[in-house]
């Protein structure tokens, strides 16, 4: 599942491969805009920890990966 965060004041957005479904992660974030946590805790699919602080979250898009291309053929 491919995650996108966009952080305020921050001139770029954060974008992750987390093995959790859209569901988990959509559940997540809502507890932490909620106040029931203070951080948004995402894993990536290396294991990695992300944390972000939930009062900083500016949007957060949740979609599937799109699929590599192989090869150099115009298609």
């Amino acid at each position: 599942m491919e995650v996108k965060i966009g952080v305020q004041h921050a001139p770029r957005e954060i974008v992750l491969e987390s093995g959790q479904s859209a569901e988990e992660v959509e559940q997540v974030v809502a507890e932490a805009l909620a106040g029931k946590s203070q951080l948004l805790s995402l894993v990536d699919e290396h294991g990695r920890k992300l944390l972000v602080p939930a009062d900083r979250l500016a949007y957060v898009e949740i979609g599937e990966p799109a699929p590599r291309k192989v090869g150099f053929g115009a298609l």
